[in-house]
């Protein structure tokens, strides 16, 4: 069962950057949990995350298969990677853009983490089947 970083947590980020490549291509389920956990923030800035697949780990897709909305507060912001629609997908990394606006200095200031871990393939099944007896 996949459960790793893809950024160690409380790692200082003041610039745009992408991390480094992670396997996924021996994943037993269609699909992933990424979760960007930040645990210091300046005011007036905001941070974008993006998942990305390869498959080979050097050439990427242009589009990303996932992204967060910008945030701009302390916490844990989780997504749902869903790889059906990346069949080749053997390899996953997060790029993420920093922004920063307003007084004091102009260098954004993070300090977060990006776990990722496989979501199995029974638990999909249980969520779906519950969401459709609530509609």
């Amino acid at each position: 069962m996949l459960d790793s970083f893809l950024i160690p947590a409380k790692t200082i980020v003041t610039a745009k950057g992408d991390s480094e490549p992670l396997e996924v291509g021996s994943i037993g389920g269609p699909a992933l949990l990424v979760t960007l956990s930040i645990s210091s923030i300046v005011e007036q800035e905001s941070i974008e995350l993006s998942v990305f697949t390869s498959a080979d780990g050097a050439t990427w897709e242009a589009k990303p298969v996932a992204s967060l909305a910008q945030k701009f507060y302390v916490g844990e912001y989780p997504l749902l990677v869903d790889l059906t629609q990346a069949a080749s997908a053997r390899f996953v990394r997060v790029h993420w853009e920093v922004n920063r606006w307003g007084r004091g200095p102009v260098m954004p200031h993070f300090e977060i983490g990006v776990r990722v871990r496989e979501v199995p393939r029974e638990m999909l099944e249980e969520a779906r089947a519950e969401a459709q007896a609530r509609r």
